[in-house]
């Protein structure tokens, strides 16, 4: 009389030889173990007690009606979304579950910029393991981003990791994927550079000038990226390709481009460089004919210049929402993206 355990081993054997997936790392280490001693215990079964083997499991999955998640784990990925975040992340730190799959996995996958800040409070020991286990060009990325005397701290314990446990490398894996998955909810998705510039990109010419003059007084880092974040009608020869521009005139009324332009002309400097890279950017025909509305035009008052010059820029961010255009990536992006 076979025993469920061995029962269990000649399915598996049976399922592996037809060349299914089973996949029995979701089992507990101790049933993988059981399993893999009793395997190798096994040496030889007969055509009838397989088929028989086979016939009762077979019986047993049609007699099934339900079958519940896996432990903690299992009922939280089967519950995501219908819990609040709230109850989930305690229950996973009670439970200490591996929710997110292969916790060395996700910490291989993850980005350097996310890496980088755990890797500079976790202790040099656990640093080494950490690199260790990384592609050699992303530690070597992170590595070159430390300070020279933690670096050779580093490089130091990762000489002594020959006698670091399998164990305990799961138990730093596990502790680096809980990291990265710990970060704090916020309540806005976007940056305070992207809110602020968002804001002045509304905002009378004088009070942006104000605002960005008084962030470069406190905080010249952050009012930097607040002007990355920035695009009014100065960055449009920076930003829109040439190719782009004739569109506007699809989605701009005519009289609010003509108001635009001439408000932009009769402000000289960078604002009059916009509006003749606009003019020079659309057909011959639809150039002239603006030109020669806005030279019969009048003087434009500076708040209908500055809402017909929201106008097109609130075109512009509607061509790129639609994928109708591509915005030039603004100065400095382009090393950040590099980097």
């Amino acid at each position: 009389m076979l025993t469920r355990q061995q029962k269990a081993a000649i399915i598996v054997r049976f399922l592996l030889n037809e060349g299914a997936d089973v996949p029995l790392t979701d089992l507990p280490d101790h049933m993988q173990a059981r399993l893999t001693t009793q395997m190798g215990s096994m040496r030889y079964v007969d055509r009838t007690t397989l088929a028989d083997v086979v016939a009762e499991f077979a019986q047993e999955l049609e007699a099934m009606g339900l079958v519940f998640p896996h432990g903690v784990s299992g009922a939280l990925s089967a519950l995501d979304g219908r819990i609040s975040p709230q109850t989930a992340a305690r229950l996973r730190k009670e439970a200490g579950v591996r929710q997110f799959g292969d916790p060395w996995s996700q910490v291989c996958n993850a980005e350097p910029e996310r890496l980088f800040p755990i890797l500079e409070t976790e202790s040099a020991e656990v640093a080494a393991v950490m690199l260790s286990k990384l592609e050699v060009a992303r530690a070597a990325d992170l590595l070159g981003r430390m300070p020279g005397p933690a670096a050779r701290q580093v490089a130091l314990e990762m000489s002594r990791t020959a006698s670091v446990t399998p164990e305990a490398v799961d138990r730093i894996g596990l502790s680096l994927a809980a990291q990265l998955h710990e970060r704090p909810e916020t309540a806005f998705e976007d940056g305070p550079d992207q809110r602020i510039g968002a804001i002045l990109n509304f905002s009378p010419a004088a009070t942006r000038d104000d605002v960005l003059s008084g962030l470069d007084e406190n905080d010249e880092s952050f009012a930097r990226l607040v002007r990355k974040a920035i695009f009014t009608f100065i960055n449009i020869p920076a930003r829109v390709a040439p190719v782009d521009v004739p569109k506007l005139t699809r989605d701009v009324e005519q009289a609010a481009l003509v108001t635009a332009l001439k408000a932009a002309q009769d402000s000289g400097g960078e604002l009059a460089d916009a509006a003749d890279y606009v003019l020079s950017n659309l057909s011959g025909r639809m150039a002239d004919t603006l030109r020669e509305e806005i030279s019969e035009s009048g003087p434009v008052k500076t708040k209908d210049g500055e809402e017909a010059m929201t106008a097109v820029i609130n075109a512009i961010r509607t061509l790129e929402a639609n994928g109708e255009i591509i915005l030039i990536l603004a100065e400095g992006d382009e090393d950040e993206n590099e980097a």
